[in-house]
């Protein structure tokens, strides 16, 4: 059965390769909004984001070792590890450039990280794609053999039952016929055929 094409809108397509920039322009719009409220210069907040980060950076080295070690929680507590980073340093700056620096490198960073897993995505939807083509290619020949194995016994079956039927209307036309005799065919060494009894036809 055919499946419905659904073709995705190009805002959908294109939200997951914008998501990383959203994510750090986030970040400094919001340690740009911290800084003009106070957190300029201000050591006490610049010291709990350096403890936050370096809390996160310590959660993530102990999700990634060992044999039970979670990749995907590793990745997200390094990921809030240089968010917090990124927004101490942003909002203890009194200037724009050094933040608007590390947005680009924090942006660079998050596109090249997103990259690996986006090809690892891709190439897996790219191998199961080609694994459901394959199985229906399959199950559609073993329908088409089965289809045409099923008509075969049909029609074999058919011409048959018409051979059966043209047989008997031949057996019963000659038993029929004024001059057969089937004495004389047995004398005659031909297999003898079963005896009509034309008085009860009649």
């Amino acid at each position: 059965m055919n499946e419905p094409i659904v073709a995705r809108h190009w805002l959908a397509a294109s939200a997951p390769k914008a998501a990383p920039a959203l994510a750090t322009t986030t970040v400094l719009a919001l340690a740009r909004i911290w800084n003009a409220n106070g957190a300029e210069h201000s050591i006490g907040n610049a010291l709990l984001m350096t403890v936050l980060s370096a809390g996160a950076a310590a959660a993530g080295a102990c999700a990634s070792v060992g044999y039970a070690g979670d990749s995907t929680i590793a990745g997200t507590a390094f990921a809030a590890s240089g968010a917090l980073a990124f927004a101490g340093v942003a909002g203890y700056a009194d200037g724009l450039p050094l933040p608007l620096l590390l947005w680009t490198l924090a942006t660079a960073g998050a596109y090249g990280l997103a990259a690996r897993y986006w090809r690892k995505d891709r190439r897996e939807t790219v191998a199961y794609e080609r694994h459901v083509s394959e199985r229906r290619e399959e199950h559609a020949h073993i329908e088409r053999v089965e289809t045409l194995r099923a008509t075969t016994q049909i029609e074999v079956a058919r011409t048959g039952a018409a051979y059966a039927e043209q047989l008997a209307a031949a057996l019963v036309h000659r038993a029929a016929l004024p001059s057969f005799d089937p004495a004389a065919l047995e004398r005659a060494g031909l297999p003898a055929l079963p005896a009509v009894d034309t008085d009860k036809e009649r």
